[in-house]
């Protein structure tokens, strides 16, 4: 079990509610909703509660990890991440969060970029906007050597795995509640 007075206050949006920047598999609302709800159609009600909106998080890659369907990134300067900035999550969905991403990952606050327009997949063409902050899951130094050297793909997820990843129950199959992902004191 989770211990909540080990996990540290997360960055909190004005209408006092979480922010987060999704770079992988919870780019997809129906996973976000799968993990966060179990399950990926929800009710309109619980649909208003999120925006996913376009964003960059600059000064990180992405990359696969091996034999796993989704991505990790780690900082690298010369790099930015397209991903969505997710607002309106509860503390209880930033638990199951945590819990999702496990120990793999550290959770931790940074600036990300909104985009008024999206460009390509390499980014040509993307119009950045606001500035905002958000909290993200970081790959695990420690955990590093699990990273492919090639970019995760959205596409290829969508095409060959997501049917899996938006089913109830299967997304914390493998999940050690006792081990969620870190949180890093905000700064």
């Amino acid at each position: 079990m989770v211990n909540l007075e080990d996990i540290q206050p997360s960055v909190q949006a004005d209408e006092g509610t979480h922010t987060a920047f999704f770079y992988g598999t919870l780019m997809v609302p129906d996973v976000f909703y799968t993990v966060c709800y179990n399950q990926s159609n929800v009710p309109p009600e619980i649909k208003a509660l999120h925006t996913f909106t376009p964003a960059i998080l600059p000064g990180y890659i992405r990359r696969r990890v091996r034999g796993a369907d989704y991505p990790g990134i780690t900082p690298d300067k010369g790099h930015k991440v397209f991903g969505m900035y997710a607002s309106g999550l509860t503390n209880a969905n930033m638990n199951k969060l945590d819990i999702f991403e496990g120990g793999q990952y550290v959770r931790k606050t940074v600036e990300v970029k909104l985009l008024e327009k999206v460009g390509d997949v390499k980014g040509e063409g993307n119009v950045e906007g606001e500035t905002k902050k958000a909290e993200v899951y970081v790959f695990h130094p420690d955990h590093e050597d699990e990273l492919e050297d090639r970019e995760w793909d959205l596409e290829e997820f969508r095409r060959e795995k997501m049917q899996r990843w938006t089913r109830a129950g299967y997304v914390f199959d493998g999940c050690d509640p006792n081990d969620p992902a870190k949180v890093e004191a905000a700064v």
